[in-house]
């Protein structure tokens, strides 16, 4: 190992052999492939010049290192890469500097990192880890890869420790698998995050993945992924084709969260997608995004049979969802969620639009009705803006007392409180017709002898239907009795129906 080092080679110490070479694997590896820890700590902090022309580093191939690796505080200038190792002890990395450390499919009792700052990559996919990773305020150069590791739980019930971590370029945690909580409080990613096809469980908390204030400067993917038929991940299927085929022979594995799920406060540059996303949670439990802002969230998952879905202030651009993602009444909250644009994948009409909205409001609100009709206005679809006014007032209508509720009920079925102005002219027409047939029946009396008035009930209905006009009628009648009481309430449904006439023409003219 000292020598391999000096020349920046492999010192491999495996057997060659799969079923001896596995460090997850119960059989136990013998002295001639042991390697203690203590002289690897005084290799990457001292070791000995490199053979001229070549590059010092540590490339160690399936050892079994003994004691603790202790390399708190240290500066490890060498490359390091240990592969199909298994260790004794935890791993002590804590405010230790690297250029680049890749531990790849290592078996470790515990990974502790907190504060450790490398310049390149930090890699450690398919390790099992027995009690956790902290990384807590960690700063990763480029990239930080934890893909297809399995974590058990720390004594805190924590399986990855993150918060304050920072990663210059990408988070790959893809098919990663955790039992307990994932913590990223804090945390910020230069570029994009994918979990596509991970595994949070943590049956013995409240959260599986817990990240308030998370910052992704482009995507962060919680989405299903394609798997080769050796079930690595493949490409992902473009979102909203949820029947799109994995490759030959392969399958998909969706991202899947046992456990609540929080997002709140984060910024997301590009977008969150949660295409085929599966979320199991407990009554008590939440897929929590409030307040987070980014140009586009992709609600594109399986519906929650349970738990809350939470979008409580949210502000984005883009909505891209589908009918069957969204839960039942009680288990969405909505309250100030702002979007601009809705651009549903698959069916998804109005009356399940306006479901959703009202699932979002068990008591009535009147935000997300507006919010709803000024989105789809600006899409060009009037009719629908005007159809989610209108439910919104029926809504309104169940909270107000008897008697406002009486008179709801009449602007509703009369003219349907003047979100549909040509139903205001119908009824005008009727109310014209019956008022002539009236009038008809009316002989008024003479004002002065041998003055009969010209009388025209046709004209008078109308006359007394359209206040505003003066047909000439007014200066040649006389009413009396049941009479007068008729004309003063044609007067008034005239007033209410061209009222509600003049206001549906001015708004439809101003949409124009």
């Amino acid at each position: 190992m000292w020598q391999a080092f000096r020349s920046g080679t492999v010192c491999d110490l495996s057997a060659h052999a799969a079923d001896r070479d596995d460090p997850m694997a119960d059989r136990a590896w013998g002295p001639e492939r042991s390697v203690r820890a203590e002289v690897i700590h005084r290799l990457l902090l001292g070791g000995p010049e490199p053979v001229p022309g070549r590059v010092a580093s540590l490339k160690l191939r399936g050892a079994r290192i003994t004691g603790r690796l202790e390399l708190s505080g240290g500066s490890v200038a060498p490359y390091v890469e240990l592969n199909a190792c298994r260790f004794d002890s935890e791993v002590q990395l804590s405010e230790t500097r690297f250029t680049t450390l890749r531990m790849v499919n290592c078996s470790v009792p515990r990974i502790e990192a907190a504060r450790l700052h490398t310049e390149g990559d930090l890699h450690l996919p398919r390790c099992r880890v027995a009690r956790g990773i902290r990384l807590t305020d960690a700063q990763i150069g480029t990239d930080l890869l934890i893909s297809q590791a399995v974590v058990q739980r720390d004594g805190r019930g924590r399986a990855i420790a993150a918060d304050g971590l920072s990663v210059g370029q990408d988070l790959q945690a893809e098919l990663l698998e955790t039992y307990g909580e994932v913590s990223l409080r804090g945390a910020k990613v230069g570029v994009s995050m994918s979990l596509r096809g991970a595994r949070l469980r943590n049956p013995y908390g409240r959260r599986a993945l817990n990240a308030p204030q998370l910052t992704v400067e482009r995507t962060l993917y919680l989405t299903s992924v394609a798997l080769d038929p050796a079930g690595d991940p493949g490409s992902t299927p473009p979102y909203g084709l949820g029947n799109t085929p994995p490759v030959r022979g392969g399958r998909i594995q969706r991202f899947e969260c046992r456990g609540g799920l929080r997002l709140d406060d984060g910024r997301f540059g590009d977008a969150v997608d949660l295409f085929g996303a599966r979320f199991v949670l407990a009554a008590d439990q939440d897929v929590s995004l409030r307040r987070i802002q980014t140009p586009e969230l992709r609600f594109l998952g399986e519906r929650p049979e349970q738990g809350r879905v939470v979008l409580s202030g949210a502000k984005v651009v883009k909505l891209v969802d589908q009918a069957t993602s969204w839960p039942g009444p009680g288990l969405l909250s909505m309250d100030g969620f702002s979007y601009e644009f809705l651009v549903p994948r698959g069916p998804f009409p109005l009356a399940r639009r306006l479901a959703w909205v009202e699932a979002a409001t068990p008591e009535y609100s009147p935000e997300p009705y507006e919010r709803l009709a000024a989105v789809l206005r600006g899409s060009g679809e009037d009719a629908d803006a005007r159809e989610v006014l209108l439910a919104k007032q029926r809504r309104r209508r169940e909270t107000l007392p008897l008697a406002a509720k009486l008179w709801g009920y009449l602007q509703d079925w009369t003219v349907a409180y003047g979100y549909r102005p040509g139903r205001a002219a119908v009824w005008m027409l009727v109310v014209w017709a019956a008022g002539a047939v009236a009038f008809s029946r009316h002989d008024p009396e003479a004002i002065k002898p041998g003055e009969t008035p010209l009388w025209n009930p046709v004209l008078y209905s109308l006359d007394l239907l359209l206040p505003v006009i003066d047909l000439g009628q007014d200066g040649y009648w006389r009413l009396e009795g049941a009479w007068q009481w008729g004309a003063a309430g044609l007067v008034l449904a005239g007033w209410v129906l061209a009222t509600t006439v003049a206001a549906g023409a001015s708004r439809l003219l101003r949409r124009g």
